[in-house]
């Protein structure tokens, strides 16, 4: 089968990730949340290839599909493209601003997995400089500068290429004429249980007015897995079990790798679901966001324990 082209409008970005050796709950009084000072010592430190571009294109590539981000990136991002040619992630809508810098994520991690982020957008933010291409065959708009959120959007829709609206860490940016406009352009969306919540007190929509105007709302429940809320009803996708948890961060882009796969293939929600719950679980295995890696046939007979599922 030919690799399909998916074209992913987020970021590209280097992710600098601390563990801290005890849990944020022990060092955060709720009470004094008005003066917060907080020092947490990370004797452990490491720099990643991250930005949720990068993550999903890295992904669908082991589900062997063609995703293409589409992103702004500074002058300092040699070194990553060097690491996207080694690992056959396409560059080619990849556009460098020179005077900026990559956009930089610095991420704190604790004993239960909870994280803080501090996002460094730069480059990111001049997004809107980039045109979707038609040649798309699907495409996902979703956390990058607000302008080129909006335009992206536009030009799928204008261009009838389905594509997902997922607002994630850029939903503060979106008032309510931003997310309206956004979920009557998608074809689906996906929301973690937090952002559906956030969405619905912004737009005063219900779960029916919103599955009136997109196909499929997808929202993820953590290790409680997720949701697919369809026209015709609701599809539980129970969370698939990792062998060890390792590192949290970028389980939300390699489930989306795995929705974005099941759409290209035209498998039905379930199976597209447990594919996406699965990606989520091998990625938890490993440190980082794109150091994973399995064979179609390890990925099948993980599959087939987890869900009893054969079809990829």
């Amino acid at each position: 089968m030919a690799k399909a082209y998916v074209l992913i409008c987020w970021s590209m970005a280097y992710d600098t990730i601390m563990v801290f050796g005890d849990r944020f709950r022990n060092h955060i009084l709720p009470d004094q949340i008005h003066m917060l000072n907080v020092f947490l010592l990370v004797p452990r430190l490491r720099r990643e290839f991250g930005g949720c571009a990068g993550n999903i294109a890295y992904n669908l590539g082991l589900l062997g599909d063609a995703g293409y981000p589409m992103a702004t990136v500074g002058g300092d991002f040699g070194p990553y493209r060097g690491w996207m040619a080694r690992n056959g992630v396409p560059a080619d809508h990849i556009r460098v601003i020179e005077a900026e810098h990559t956009a930089q994520a610095f991420i704190t991690t604790d004993l239960d997995d909870n994280q803080i982020t501090a996002f460094h957008p730069r480059a990111m933010q001049q997004s809107h400089h980039n045109r979707v291409a038609e040649a798309a065959e699907i495409g996902i708009v979703a956390p990058d500068g607000r302008d080129g959120m909006l335009q992206h959007a536009e030009q799928f829709a204008a261009a009838r290429i389905p594509f997902i609206f997922d607002p994630g860490q850029g939903l503060p940016m979106c008032g309510r004429e931003d997310l309206v406009r956004f979920l009557k352009q998608a074809t689906w969306a996906a929301l973690n249980e937090y952002e559906w919540q956030m969405v619905q007190q912004k737009t005063g929509w219900s779960l029916r007015d919103v599955t009136l105007r997109v196909q499929a709302l997808v929202v993820t429940e953590g290790a409680g897995g997720s949701v697919i809320h369809t026209r015709e009803g609701d599809i539980e996708i129970a969370s698939a079990k990792p062998r060890v948890v390792v590192d949290p961060t970028g389980c939300g882009d390699a489930y989306r790798a795995g929705l974005l796969h099941g759409l290209l293939r035209g498998l039905d929600w379930r199976t597209t679901g447990q594919i996406a719950s699965l990606m989520g679980a091998i990625k938890i295995e490993s440190r980082g966001t794109q150091n994973h890696r399995f064979t179609p046939e390890a990925f099948q007979e993980r599959l087939s324990r987890s869900f009893g599922t054969r079809t990829v």
